[in-house]
């Protein structure tokens, strides 16, 4: 499965980090990665003066640095998840 550079997919991306307890907040930054994950708070941080595939690349760079608990997803959210695991990132 291939990820499209959608608003629907951000949105998927917004629904799958709140199912695994991330809150997403597109703020103002000078983040050289063009985010940045506060795992205390359970915090990712983009920069919101990305584009959206800009956006998108970063939540997917962001997935394997933090746990996830796949037994507590449901179905359609872990394909999801492991689609967008296994998405390679053109840098």
């Amino acid at each position: 499965m291939s990820i499209k550079y959608t608003p629907a997919t951000l949105k998927k991306f917004e629904e799958l980090y709140d199912e695994i307890g991330y809150v997403i907040r597109f703020e103002k930054g000078n983040f050289h990665s063009g985010y940045c994950i506060l795992q205390d708070r359970r915090i990712a941080v983009i920069n919101k003066f990305l584009p959206l595939e800009g956006r998108i690349n970063a939540l997917i760079d962001i997935l394997p640095n933090i746990e996830v608990d796949q037994d507590k997803l449901n179905k359609e959210t872990l394909q999801f998840y492991l689609a967008a695991l296994s998405q390679p990132i053109d840098r």
